[in-house]
């Protein structure tokens, strides 16, 4: 599926509008208005029963390397969502040609104010498809690869990820200090790919005022 996304490109003193493709995977996604937003709306495949899929919109011009990503994020469950389902969202980043291959940062904003400790432990999740899923990290680094941040379901959250070579770090809300820092990305400091909006299982999820800078060059997406 390919829709029309809007980005302001602005490179050192330009900054032409153009329109990028968006290409889904696993979900479909759509461009529209929530809550007086222009938003991209990304709702997961209700088939796919496994987790950690690269499932997401993929802003199919992109090539990020080092840089940062900041956008805000809403989540919401698909209805009869399984009482497992955590509204799981996020950014896949330098994703291949084929998909076969990335990183991704996302949150579990259903886990943020749980009465249960360690579900609020697992707030936020780092994994590298396709052979570091979570389940992959919570047998062989338990909490290493995932930290609490206080979010809620059906509420706006701004979500900021800082790469640098092999180092990503995870902000939530304007924090100072990030609450998730993975300093060993599983596919090292070279790769560079794609970036795309990443929902998981259950997930209805949506995506505004994307802001996109790499190596001197930033993406704004239009509000």
């Amino acid at each position: 599926m390919r829709l029309l996304f809007y980005f302001i490109l602005l490179l050192q003193f330009t900054s032409p509008l153009f329109a990028q493709k968006i290409k889904s995977y696993g979900v479909t996604a759509t461009e529209t208005k929530f809550e007086e937003r222009s938003v991209i709306r990304v709702v997961a495949d209700t088939s796919i029963k496994t987790f950690d899929e690269p499932t997401f919109a993929k802003l199919a011009g992109s090539n990020f390397h080092n840089g940062t990503i900041e956008v805000n994020v809403l989540s919401k469950f698909i209805p009869n969502a399984p009482d497992w389902a955590r509204g799981f969202i996020g950014i896949a980043f330098r994703i291949n040609s084929d998909n076969s291959k990335f990183e991704c940062i996302y949150i579990r904003p259903d886990n943020g104010r749980a009465n249960d400790q360690v579900r609020r432990n697992h707030s936020t999740q780092y994994f590298s498809y396709p052979d570091h899923k979570f389940s992959d990290f919570r047998k062989t680094d338990p909490e290493k690869y995932e930290s609490y941040a206080d979010m809620g379901m059906n509420e706006w959250i701004k979500i900021k990820i800082v790469v640098k070579d092999a180092r990503a770090q995870l902000y939530v809300d304007d924090s100072k200090h990030p609450c998730l820092v993975v300093n060993d990305l599983k596919y090292g400091a070279d790769p560079s790919g794609a970036i795309g909006l990443w929902v998981g299982n259950w997930t209805e999820g949506y995506f505004s005022n994307l802001k996109i800078s790499n190596g001197g060059a930033t993406s704004v997406s239009k509000k």
